[in-house]
């Protein structure tokens, strides 16, 4: 379990668009070592394999490469090529007449060569893979109450909804309207004051280079209702006091100015971005490469009210942000992703784990139901225990 560093970045005054908020994250230097460029795809959907026998089809509208080679004007341009995808929408299939476009898994090496030091990835489809891979396999014991799909199967098909970017009220025109600092490295996107994604990248270039695909980018359900429910939320201003007569001169001005600025950062730090950057997270390392690792993460899907993300990140050796995509889940996904861990750590036992939950037997019967995960059940079995647990 580790916790997010933003080490480096510093957050600068967040501007508004009706119900979003769009707060600059700052380097003072860029990360050494490492880019980011997007490749760009003519097909939209993809038919991503994970391995021989597991695979899943999404949106998928463009690519990144992480580039440590050191080749000279590698970040910050776009082509047209087969590789790894970025940016998906899961659906419930592959939409009619469209064309599927056949993607590697979600990170891979680009090859030998000059390519040697790129590295392909999926940068979401890591963070989802991840999610819905989530005890995949089913069952660990065969109990009664599971169905024979369920131990044959496991969690098979698995799906998760989402929304692009386009579709969250305000945030194209945000991106549209929005200014970037020279040393702009990322950016912190808010719904209604509540954290909808994170972005960080190595470089002030390679952020004005993908700034854009931040719209094409896959946003949680929670998030998609909270713009378009949410009211307009308050623009930071610089309020100085000078009751005392301390402001006279444009330097003093400067000075109260700034002291407003550094407020606003650790303000920002210390309540908005708590929920991201103090939670622990479960991380897997997917890829390494030199001082660099990229690695997908899962939070630990704790009932406390906060927001719960997931994502990827690559950190150089000293475990510092060099980039940073995020994905927030919504409640229900909270909920699915609590339940299946509450069930693999007492080995898929119903009763043991409505005893560790302290809830009764039908209760988690409910919960597993109104999870989605009711097909995994014998309904008959299931009913003769609930019978027998009422009983007692």
């Amino acid at each position: 379990m580790t916790r997010i560093d933003l080490g480096g970045l510093t957050a600068g005054p967040s501007q508004v668009w009706g119900g979003i908020r769009l707060v600059p994250l700052l380097r003072e230097r860029p990360v050494e070592g490492l880019r980011l460029r997007r490749e760009l795809y003519e097909d939209h959907t993809g038919l991503v394999r994970l391995d021989e026998r597991h695979a899943y089809v999404s949106y998928v509208p463009h690519g990144f490469v992480a580039d440590w080679s050191g080749t000279p004007g590698a970040a910050g341009t776009e082509e047209r090529r087969q590789s790894a995808a970025y940016g998906t929408q899961m659906g419930t299939g592959t939409p009619v007449a469209v064309p599927v476009r056949g993607l590697h898994r979600p990170a891979r090496k680009a090859g030998d060569g000059p390519a040697r030091g790129r590295l392909r990835f999926l940068p979401l489809h890591l963070a989802l893979e991840g999610y819905l891979a989530l005890h995949f396999g089913g069952p660990s014991v065969v109990w009664d109450e599971w169905s024979r799909a369920a131990v044959r199967r496991g969690l098979s098909p698995r799906e998760e909804q989402a929304y692009a970017g386009a579709d969250v009220r305000g945030l194209a025109e945000a991106l549209r309207i929005f200014e970037i600092h020279p040393d702009q490295c990322g950016v912190m996107v808010y719904a209604a004051d509540a954290l909808a994604a994170a972005f960080v990248v190595p470089h002030p270039d390679d952020y004005r280079a993908l700034h854009p695909s931040l719209v094409q980018d896959l946003y949680g359900e929670l998030v998609h209702q909270y713009a378009y429910y949410g009211a307009p939320v308050p623009e930071f201003t610089a309020r100085i006091d000078d009751a005392r007569g301390t402001v006279r001169t444009l330097a003093d001005l400067r000075r109260a100015a700034r002291a407003q600025e550094r407020e606003w950062t650790a303000g920002h730090d210390t309540v908005m971005a708590r929920e991201l950057l103090e939670t622990p997270y479960a991380c897997e390392r997917v890829q390494r490469k030199g001082r660099f690792g990229l690695y997908r993460f899962l939070p630990p899907f704790a009932r406390d009210g906060l927001g719960q993300h997931i994502g990827e990140m690559i950190t150089d050796h000293r475990g510092r942000t060099a980039y940073l995509k995020t994905f927030r889940l919504s409640d229900g996904q909270v909920r699915r992703g609590y339940l299946l861990r509450r069930l693999a750590d007492t080995d898929w036992h119903l009763g043991h784990t409505a005893e560790a939950m302290g809830i009764g037997y039908g209760e988690l019967v409910a919960r597993i139901r109104r999870a989605g995960f009711g097909s995994l059940l014998n309904p008959h079995v299931v009913a003769q225990r609930s019978r027998e647990a009422q009983g007692t």
